[in-house]
């Protein structure tokens, strides 16, 4: 083999190898900042994963709401009309939050299994559902009118 095709292999080989590596670090990165999300019966269910952050969504259930007389806690009652999940979080709440709303949270469970959130996100409109909880929801409803019709 002539030396400078064997250099330029050389060099095309390196390329190779450090862009294998930069892309195998890029998604390694990625897998370890994803966040999963779950409705209320995936977490009652034992599919999250402890100690990881995810993403939570439901509709806040009336009455659940309870404000901290000190500072800015408050917790509430997530729910898909199936399982509801404790929430607590400490912080400004968005202006669309409020009880009936659908809702994501973003958090880690404690070791009590309430969610301990960092973030609450509503979305505009009054009728927005996040598209598991709607899936859910639709599942606990079916569920619910096969039983009354037993």
């Amino acid at each position: 083999m002539h030396p400078t095709r064997k250099k330029r292999l050389i060099i095309v080989l390196f390329i190779l190898c450090g862009a294998a590596i930069a892309a195998a670090l890029a998604l390694y990165a990625l897998k370890q900042n994803i966040n999963l999300y779950y409705t209320p019966s995936q977490v009652i269910a034992g599919k999250v994963p402890r100690g990881h952050v995810f993403r939570i969504g439901g509709i806040v259930e009336k009455g659940s709401v309870i404000r901290s007389q000190k500072g800015l806690g408050v917790s509430f009652l997530l729910t898909d009309t199936v399982h509801k999940i404790k929430v607590e979080y400490r912080g400004v709440l968005p202006d669309l939050f409020r009880e009936g709303q659908g809702i994501v949270a973003q958090g880690k469970l404690n070791s009590d299994g309430v969610l301990a959130a960092d973030q609450v996100l509503a979305k505009h409109g009054a009728d927005y559902m996040p598209p598991p909880a709607k899936e859910a929801i639709a599942a606990a409803k079916a569920a619910e009118s096969a039983r009354e019709k037993s």
